[in-house]
């Protein structure tokens, strides 16, 4: 509720505003009733044409003003609400960069697009409850006063009938939040697990899984649809009852007034007053129903938007850095990585690897020292802007691809060609219209996959950083142009700490120093063509390197 209570302090004169807007119009709703009333009475009734068509006029103009009003206020809240929604996102998406790589370790991937995709919205339709809801209580108040003119027993029948509506759909909205909140948190756990099918099909494939996983995911999908279809019957009776007792409302105010008009305690008038004041009442009571019903699933929302808000990086002191280039040695696997040296990283379990460079970045909690301090105690901001773990699945923004790869703004066009050169990337400059100032799509979906990978790489290389840790940074180019990026980034690199994680014998070979993990442990280092000799683990682990087709394109090639 807090949350939500600062969407609307964020905006508080354009709530305010709706507010006000929004009383005006139900208000002014109520006051035809009354004008018809004496059309009716001191026109018709009683023969007099003047007084009958000065009435009319009123209605006339109460009609255009209520129209006008009605316009301003569905268009205040309209801004009120994309306000709010991209006001959650900015604070959403700010934190999810500011958390960086802690946040998939966190919170699956399923639950961040939930939130980002539904509940921001959702929490944004709260705020319905700041316009016409403050307006339905107001103008609900002001018809009871108008009732209690006319007769005082219409009017109890009216203000009873706010507590009834309470009794009945309060519980459900109750029901609607528990069963919501379970709801939505399986759509999260769904969604990330169709994420990761997607992104490890192929793999699933190979090893003859992808049935097994088809199978759990249909299951998990068919309890998911039995929640939906609870949820969806619980807001199938709010909806209805929205509907349906305002017209209970009515038919019983009607049936009474007539019963009075009948017996002539009220004027025909005044009984097609009431009428219009009954139908006038099912407008906001039908506002008080829908504002709690979006404050129902507002606040499953913004309950889960905290807790995303509520991840935090990893704690750490904010102590001083090295004040130059300085080793990293990490005492779980034993491996220390020489400063201005290119060393090359081969690990029999992958995984081994890739928590490897998460303890040398400091994406995880370790004992790694740096330049013999402890990388914990080190500032985050300082370790990020000095160690970078190029990711070779990072995302692309759209953009020229001189915007793309240009990481700093202080990158020369000498440096942008020396980059996209040692990337091998000089082939993506030629074929897009225009070369550099060439249009990069979303994602790079309009590049190959290896294309995408040596742009990456190329971004990489203007970071520029102290330590560079490069994760398979050719795994999807053929073996020709993954030789020339072996050649070309040992020299670019020259005089720079790079640490290459990869199985490629090309890369291992330009390397000054290959350390090979077993088990997580570092079990031989040295030169990649003395290990071949004289290490059979390596050996095995390269030659079935080197022995499988080398990407899509060499496949391709050898089909042709």
């Amino acid at each position: 509720m807090r949350y939500l209570w600062w969407l609307v302090r964020s905006q508080w004169p354009r709530a305010l505003r709706g507010s006000v807007v929004g009383t005006a119009w139900m208000i002014g709703l109520a006051v035809r009733p009354w004008l018809i009333a004496r059309a009716i009475d001191d026109g018709l009734r009683a023969g007099d044409t003047r007084a009958l068509l000065t009435w009319v006029g009123a209605i006339i103009v109460a009609g255009v003003v209520v129209a006008w009003l009605g316009i301003m206020r569905h268009r205040t809240m309209t801004f009120l609400r994309e306000d709010a929604t991209a006001r959650s996102s900015q604070v959403v998406l700010h934190h999810i960069a500011r958390l960086g790589a802690v946040l998939p370790r966190r919170v699956p991937a399923g639950e961040i697009a939930t939130v980002c995709g539904t509940d921001v919205s959702q929490a944004s339709w709260a705020l319905t409850m700041t316009g016409p809801g403050v307006g339905a209580v107001l103008a609900y108040a002001t018809a009871s006063v108008v009732l209690w003119s006319v007769d005082p027993m219409l009017a109890l029948f009216v203000l009873l009938g706010v507590p009834v509506v309470v009794l009945v759909v309060g519980p459900l909205l109750n029901r609607l939040q528990g069963v919501d909140t379970g709801y939505r948190h399986e759509l999260g756990i769904l969604t990330s697990r169709a994420g990761d099918i997607v992104a490890g099909l192929r793999v699933l494939a190979g090893v003859g899984g992808r049935d097994l996983f088809a199978r759990r995911y249909a299951a998990r999908s068919q309890s998911l649809l039995q929640q939906g279809y609870r949820v969806g019957s619980i807001m199938s009776w709010v909806q209805a009852l929205t509907v349906g007792i305002p017209a209970l409302f009515l038919a019983a105010i009607v049936w009474l007034s007539a019963r009075m008009a009948a017996e002539g305690q009220i004027t025909v008038g005044e009984m097609v007053a009431v009428y219009g004041y009954a139908a006038i009442l099912s407008v906001p009571v039908w506002f008080l129903l829908e504002g709690g019903f979006m404050t129902v699933r507002g606040l499953v929302a913004a309950r889960r938007i905290i807790a995303v808000l509520r991840v935090q990086p990893d704690a750490g002191a904010a102590g001083p850095a090295p004040h130059g280039p300085a080793d990293l040695h990490d005492p779980q696997s034993g491996l220390t990585v020489p400063v201005g040296r290119m060393i090359g990283v081969a690990a029999e379990d992958p995984a081994a690897a890739i928590a490897l460079a998460d303890r040398l970045a400091r994406y995880v909690s370790s004992e790694v020292s740096w330049g013999g301090l402890p990388i914990a105690g080190v500032d985050p901001a300082e370790i990020r802007a000095r160690i970078l773990v190029a990711d070779h699945d990072s995302y692309l923004f759209p953009g020229t691809l001189r915007e793309v790869l240009r990481t700093r703004h202080d990158v020369t066009d000498a440096q942008l060609a020396a980059a996209v050169h040692t990337a091998s990337a000089d082939d993506i400059v030629e074929s897009l219209p225009g070369g550099l100032d060439g249009q990069i799509e979303a994602r790079g979906s309009n590049l190959s996959g290896g294309q995408r990978q040596r742009v990456r790489l190329a971004q990489h290389l203007l970071a520029e950083p102290d330590v560079l840790i490069l994760v398979d940074p050719t795994s999807a180019v053929d073996s020709h142009t993954e030789a020339r990026i072996a050649d070309r980034l040992h020299e670019h690199r020259t005089g720079r700490t790079t640490v290459v994680i990869a199985t490629s014998p090309l890369l291992l070979d330009r390397t000054d120093l290959v350390a090979f993990l077993r088990d997580g442990q570092v079990a031989a280092a040295g030169r990649h063509d003395e290990l071949l000799e004289t290490e059979p683990g390596y050996r095995a682990l390269v030659a079935r390197d080197a022995a499988e087709p080398e990407s899509d394109a060499a496949r391709v090639g050898a089909l042709r």
